[in-house]
């Protein structure tokens, strides 16, 4: 089992199959526009960016699990996200990442990828790095700004030898 075998439903509504984006490199990333850490969307934006023409993608899920930070509907969500963030990477709907609500996609990737303090999450903008080949590679605290690992993103990017 990898990420190519879930599902997610888009901020517009519609489902959209992970396994469309086989053989890219992911960033997975639970987010709130009323977070703290909200301007790291520049960064994940920059990165987008730099790398979605060599098989990268940064995938938004808004989350309000945590202090009621992404209170707002999908659409204003998207708004604020595309507006105030200048976001153009692929958002999904709201969801929970935590408790018995918790996205499939999000219990796989908490599973394949325990934290500093166990597999739950702890707050909005933990990101998960995916591999080409669906397989959750590496966890980051809502602290650690995407910036801070793009060497990691550079390396999964490179041709295999």
């Amino acid at each position: 089992m990898n990420v190519y075998d879930f599902s997610a439903r888009t901020v517009r509504g519609g489902e959209q199959p992970l396994a469309d984006y086989r053989g890219q490199v992911l960033l997975i990333v639970n987010t709130a526009t009323k977070c703290g850490f909200a301007p790291q969307f520049h960064q994940l934006q920059e990165l987008y960016e730099r790398y979605r023409e060599q098989g990268f993608a940064v995938l938004g899920f808004p989350c309000n699990q945590f202090a009621n930070q992404e209170p707002g509907g999908s659409e204003q969500v998207e708004q604020a996200c595309r507006l105030d963030f200048g976001v153009t990477f692929p958002l999904f709907a709201k969801i929970d990442v935590n408790g018995p609500n918790t996205d499939p996609l999000f219990a796989y990737l908490r599973k394949r990828t325990s934290g500093f303090l166990g597999s739950s999450i702890k707050w909005n903008f933990t990101k998960f790095l995916v591999s080409r080949d669906g397989e959750a590679v590496k966890r980051f605290s809502p602290a650690t700004a995407p910036l801070k690992f793009e060497r990691r993103i550079a390396a999964l990017l490179e041709p295999k030898a």
